[in-house]
């Protein structure tokens, strides 16, 4: 490279700067040398090394009911953003994509004009997420580098935020201690590169057109899947027999109280009307657990069998190097989670990529860390007991979605799969989370409503227009010529539901209500404060008893 064209690429955040521009980015406007400049010589370098994370698992534990609230919100602040040579460090060994960047958010920055301003703007967004897609690999398992912070927290030059800001986001917790799938950018990355986790469907791929490794994944996950429900399905047997266990021996006992009778010297009588019957239903219930019995043989075969499958499978995985790092798949999956931002965002929202200042406000009780998200799920969990019930085959289990935490100026949360194609079963979904939204819970809600509104479409299917939550919300939506998405609608009252209407205050038409008392009940002492709120809420509490005393529901 040329002293020339070296001088010309160090005089973009030098000579020609706005003082203010280069105060804010942390450059001496009137220094004339380029030690504080990143050398492009040495910007497009090689790659770091990566370390190797430890694994972890995306098969739900059936047994957990509810969140385990974190006792802390933040820690100690952490000095993430203290190395002044953190934005060398975050463009290195990413190649002319971070030449671009680096130009275009210099011009930015200077521009004074807003035509010109609004035009690099344009042009920087689609040049950050390309950056970030080059990035992808590098922060599988790299700790808290200033790749790893620019992925997760959309930090890519710390002077563009207050110290008040940068502190913030140093007190949130690194680590997942939670055990829940909540999971920041850069994690989720890390867990599609080991193959803990499926990458993101876009669209339907031809198994023909899928490389070795991902047809092993999907028949992976396909058997884990028949696996858990296997296990689940033990699990039921298993209660009815210890129900049915415990009738014979409450018939047993009936039928060993004898009741001597005085004017024959004490002696026992025959066996009592009532005992006659209990006599009856034990051979009905020996001949039940009979049955169970035989059932129970039959389902730990099976579980057996799929067990040894699901070794076999493991055992593949392990030896085809199933967990290495896909290059080109981490890469697709940065930009699924780019068609994620976008959703969350929306049209009108604000897309500019990179965390600035003046584009957030609030403390850390208003940005989406995993800890808070935890917080609010539990509390919509609370009122609505179903939200994350699943049933597969008679089997209702308790399945949490994966939550993507996404770093952007989203609007609202989305579903982006309610559960995977190839297991329906166990699989967890998907959920993507704006980390900067306008209104943390509004935001968590409106995910939460997405989600039970694709999960009640598939459970119809092509009968989601006429059948069950779905059905009856389209059919009063069409009826009354409501405009836009219906999905959107739904959403929308879902918010209201669980912000609103679980407080009393009446915000949905009465039709909505109705179905959402019925189809999203709230659990039972919510109900029993509301019948005290209003003559419509005891009207929906008194349909409840009615619908109870004729086994109507």
């Amino acid at each position: 490279m040329s002293d020339d064209s070296k001088q010309g690429r160090g005089a973009m955040f030098a000579g020609e700067i706005d003082p203010e521009v280069a105060d804010l980015i942390g450059v001496s406007a009137s220094d004339d040398t380029e030690s504080d400049i990143p050398d492009f010589s040495d910007l497009f370098g090689g790659k770091g090394d990566d370390d190797e994370l430890d694994s972890a698992t995306s098969a739900p534990d059936l047994t957990v009911r509810t969140f385990a609230i974190p006792e802390k919100l933040e820690e100690a602040p952490k000095p993430f953003f203290a190395d002044k040579n953190y934005y060398k460090q975050a463009l290195t060994g990413e190649g002319d994509i971070s030449q671009r960047v680096h130009s275009v958010l210099g011009s930015f920055l200077n521009a004074q004009d807003p035509a010109d301003r609004s035009t690099f703007r344009a042009r920087l967004i689609p040049a950050y997420w390309e950056l970030l897609s080059h990035m992808a690999p590098k922060v599988v398992g790299a700790g808290p580098t200033p790749k790893t912070l620019a992925v997760r927290f959309a930090v890519l030059l710390p002077t563009l935020l207050s110290a008040e800001q940068r502190s913030m986001l140093s007190r949130t917790i690194f680590d997942n201690n939670t055990d829940e799938p909540i999971h920041y950018v850069d994690e989720w990355i890390t867990l599609v590169a080991r193959g803990r986790v499926n990458p993101s469907a876009v669209d339907e791929t031809k198994l023909s057109q899928q490389n070795s490794n991902q047809k092993l994944n999907a028949l992976l996950e396909k058997t884990r899947g028949r696996y858990e429900a296997q296990v689940s399905l033990i699990r039921n047997k298993q209660t009815e027999l210890q129900d049915q266990e415990a009738l014979l021996g409450q018939y047993a006992k009936q039928l060993s109280e004898h009741y001597p009778q005085e004017q024959y010297g004490g002696l026992w009588g025959p066996y009592s009307d009532a005992q006659k019957s209990a006599l009856t239903e034990v051979g009905n219930v020996t001949r039940r657990l009979m049955t169970l019995n035989k059932e129970m043989m039959r389902e730990c075969a099976e579980l057996n069998n799929i067990q040894d499958q699901l070794d076999d499978l493991r055992r593949k995985e392990s030896e085809t190097g199933g967990s290495a790092i896909d290059g080109k798949t981490v890469v697709a999956e940065m930009n699924t989670v780019r068609q994620m931002a976008k959703m969350c965002i929306g049209r009108q929202g604000n897309h500019f990529p990179v965390l600035m200042k003046q584009y957030f406000r609030g403390g850390l009780h208003d940005v989406c860390t995993r800890e808070n998200i935890i917080k609010v799920l539990a509390q919509c969990e609370y009122l609505d007991p179903g939200v994350f019930l699943r049933t597969f085959k008679m089997q209702t289990n308790r399945i949490v979605p994966n939550v993507i935490i996404i770093p952007c100026y989203g609007e609202t949360g989305i579903c982006w799969e309610p559960f995977e194609r190839f297991n329906r079963a166990s699989s967890r979904g998907r959920l993507a989370i704006p980390m900067f939204p306008k209104e943390m819970n509004t935001c968590i809600v409106a995910a939460l409503g997405d989600l039970r509104w694709q999960v009640a479409k598939e459970k119809a299917q092509h009968y989601w227009m006429e059948e069950g939550l779905t059905g009856w919300y389209y059919q009063w939506f069409s009826d009354t010529k409501q405009k836009g998405d219906v999905k959107d609608a739904f959403i929308q009252d879902y918010v209201l539901w669980i912000t609103k209407e679980s407080e009393g205050t009446q915000k949905l038409v009465r039709e909505v209500r109705d179905i959402f008392w019925r189809y999203l009940p709230f659990p039972q002492d919510i109900k029993d404060k509301l019948k005290n709120r209003g003559y419509v809420y005891s009207e929906l509490y008194k349909k409840d008893q009615n619908r109870a005393m004729s086994d109507g529901y």
